[in-house]
């Protein structure tokens, strides 16, 4: 009986779901969450190796996808990836913007470029995938699941990354929005929000004494794991489990954010 219920709760099967940032370290977990819940995922990223690589760690547990490449912050190649999906699918039901780059510059020392770019890979990339997936999702009545990555930086500024968290508190915003805007036509959009998990794009800052002020804050005292991301993912995702969850951003941060003094 308990079994049939979580099954029925969180099955994602005849569900297709595209993770741009699937070849990453945190969206590629996630796509292997939500394969393993029945998705076929559409890995979609930069690096074709890594895509792979995902790729096979998701078929040898009996899940289905494959790999797509899109530059994230291009529109052109965010409506080839839609299309391509819907070519080899013929459906798209689970959308996850998890795109995203970092850099530790002072703030009177960031550049015009590094601001342009960090925008460009974590604001408008998931400004464009929202509009470019999620025309499909409004004109074939689709009751979709949209999830885009914010920060705890979205919600307090961070030291040192700056322009990041300007670009995260956009990502929050945006959701929001965007929840509030599509809600009447089932289209849910939220925002995991990630604490701290040590990942390809913030390792630069992680240096002894930013670990030491980190765990200090979170009562868990560790990081976190980049497989503990995926439950919450699955309850957002799941059209039965997360059918009333619109417009929240659910923190997985091991109280990190409930922590003050």
């Amino acid at each position: 009986m308990a079994a049939s219920l979580i099954h029925d709760l969180f099955n994602l099967e005849g569900q297709i779901a595209v993770v741009i940032g699937g070849t990453g370290e945190l969206c590629g977990a996630l796509a292997e969450g939500l394969a393993g819940a029945g998705a076929k995922v559409v890995l979609a990223g930069r690096n074709e190796e890594k895509g792979e690589a995902r790729l096979r760690k998701i078929e040898v547990t009996g899940g289905e996808g494959c790999f797509l490449p899109v530059e994230a912050g291009d529109r052109n190649s965010l409506t080839v990836l839609r299309e391509a999906t819907l070519e080899k699918y013929g459906r798209i039901d689970i959308l996850i913007n998890g795109a995203g780059a970092n850099a530790p510059t002072p703030f009177l020392e960031i550049t015009d470029e590094e601001y342009e770019r960090l925008f460009q890979v974590n604001t408008t990339s998931v400004f464009l995938a929202c509009q470019i997936f999620g025309e499909y999702f409004v004109r074939e009545k689709i009751p979709a699941a949209i999830i885009n990555l914010g920060s705890m930086s979205g919600w307090v500024p961070l030291s040192r990354v700056f322009t990041y968290s300007m670009t995260k508190a956009a990502v929050h915003n945006l959701s929001r929005n965007l929840a509030r805007e599509w809600a009447p036509l089932g289209i849910r959009v939220n925002t995991l929000v990630p604490g701290f998990f040590p990942a390809e794009q913030n390792r630069k800052v992680l240096n002894s004494e930013r670990v030491e002020n980190i765990l200090r804050h979170t009562p868990a005292k560790r990081f976190g794991e980049a497989h503990e991301l995926v439950g919450a993912t699955l309850l957002l995702a799941s059209r039965r489990a997360g059918a009333f969850l619109n417009g929240v951003e659910l923190a997985v941060d091991g109280g990190y954010s409930a922590m003050t003094i």
